[in-house]
């Protein structure tokens, strides 16, 4: 992890970021929950709807409603206000 400069703006380096995206994504792919098991049978139709119309941000607020104001509006995957 301290191998190597972090790009501008990054909390982690290049290829940290990319084998992170690689196996993300095959934990993803092989999860039963979020492929053939995805349905309103397994998670029931009100299920399907919260999964479906919540937001990483939307669980945050929820949670931690302190942070509200700290969070992007438009992706709370980027970089949030600083609070003091």
């Amino acid at each position: 992890m301290l191998g190597e400069a972090l790009p501008p703006g990054f909390g982690f380096s290049d290829t940290a970021f990319r084998i992170f995206i690689l196996m993300a994504s095959r934990r993803l792919k092989s999860d039963r929950f979020f492929t053939s098991d995805y349905t309103p049978e397994v998670y029931t139709p009100e299920g399907i709807h919260w999964v479906e119309d919540n937001l990483f941000g939307d669980v945050v607020r929820r949670h931690h409603p302190a942070l509200a104001d700290a969070i992007n509006p438009d992706n709370a995957f980027a970089p949030w206000k600083a609070m003091r």
